[in-house]
């Protein structure tokens, strides 16, 4: 697959931001397979191709679960994934859900104080 553009040079302070966020994740001490868990859903939902190929194979091996809307009832993922995907789904598709208070309410307690 080839890119139709190249972000590095398209927008090289942008990807500068992109590494500083990602740099912060990863010391967060959130898990490092929920957070490619969370960035594949995301780029899953916005139709990145190019996003969801970068992922490592473990998790895009997974991906075709994903899209089954009920994401809440599947009982291949732990309570904190299926919070984690609940809390992505509604936060990238916010112009649709607003991000609902439940879904907030049910993932906060999932993470509060566990770094993550």
């Amino acid at each position: 697959m080839k890119p139709r553009l190249n972000p590095c040079q398209a927008a090289p302070d942008a990807m500068k931001a992109v590494a500083a966020l990602n740099t912060y994740v990863q010391g967060s001490g959130l898990q490092p397979s929920l957070d490619e868990l969370i960035k594949m859903r995301a780029s899953q939902i916005s139709g990145c191709a190019y996003c969801l190929h970068m992922h490592p194979r473990e998790r895009r091996e997974r991906r075709a679960d994903l899209p089954a809307r009920c994401v809440a009832r599947v009982t291949l993922y732990t309570d904190r994934e299926r919070a984690a995907l609940a809390w992505t789904e509604a936060v990238t598709l916010v112009s649709q859900t607003h991000a609902p208070d439940e879904i907030r309410r049910t993932a906060r307690p999932v993470f509060r104080g566990k770094g993550g």
